[in-house]
């Protein structure tokens, strides 16, 4: 294992969350199963909205857990970035929100996005909760670093450190970032990308996107222990298995 992640105490753990995407259901049934307590860090990995169903209700959700356990960690996805760029704030590419899963994230809004005349800016903020929309602009982070682990969304340019990465690079890119190796001095793990299981790579990398909204899974990795812990679309309980030799460990 590259190096044991740091939290809280001795008996705190570091967890991390892959894309969501409108899945709450499974969102909910993975955080049961989780059991995270005070002394826990979970890093989610962004990508909560657009393609699956209930966007608003897994922002709720995090919410919901930002308020029982302080020391959380929201990364902010390309699809949050699309998605506040559409409401006309801090962003990019809000022109291909829709394109790109939007229409589902208004839909949960209680927004119709299938008109000829897709609704205007003013219409969707005017739906949306204000405790949400700050979630959103304030709350959602770039980059995070753990020991020997750093957290992005998407992946990062090779050679550059951390606190150098493009805005862009830590949103949005993909081949560069996984066809080789990075270069940092840490396990980058990433979301993004989806693959059938997790992606293991140590010490590169390890990617958490496991598809559930397309019908694969939803993934919550302890890095702490070495347990993963998945929710396969649509079921209403966890598996749980031992990954420590995927991390280095025993």
């Amino acid at each position: 294992m590259s190096g044991t992640p740091t939290s809280g105490g001795a008996d705190a753990r570091v967890l991390c969350i892959g894309d969501v995407h409108g899945c709450a259901a499974e969102l909910e049934v993975l955080l049961a199963a989780v059991d995270a307590g005070p002394a826990d860090r979970i890093v989610f990995l962004g990508d909560y909205v657009d393609r699956g169903p209930a966007s608003r209700q897994c922002i709720e959700l995090l919410l919901d857990l930002r308020r029982r356990l302080r020391d959380t960690i929201f990364l902010r996805g390309n699809h949050e970035d699309m998605f506040l760029s559409f409401l006309g704030l801090d962003g990019d590419y809000g022109e291909v929100f829709l394109a790109n899963g939007g229409a589902a994230t208004l839909q949960s809004y209680g927004v119709d996005a299938r008109g000829r005349r897709p609704p205007s800016s003013a219409e969707v903020l005017d739906r949306i909760p204000e405790e949400q929309l700050a979630f959103l602009t304030e709350t959602t982070v770039l980059h995070h670093a753990s020991g020997d682990y750093s957290f992005v969304h998407a992946g990062v340019r090779p050679g550059a450190p951390l606190d150098e990465q493009r805005r862009e690079d830590l949103l949005w890119i993909r081949e560069t970032f996984l066809s080789g190796d990075h270069g940092l001095p840490t396990t980058i793990v990433f979301g993004h990308t989806p693959y059938r299981d997790v992606l293991f790579d140590v010490p590169r990398k390890i990617g958490l996107d496991t598809g559930c909204v397309y019908g694969g899974r939803l993934s919550c990795l302890d890095l702490t222990h070495g347990v993963l812990h998945q929710v396969v679309r649509g079921a209403r309980a966890a598996s749980r298995r031992d990954v420590r030799g995927r991390l280095g460990g025993g």
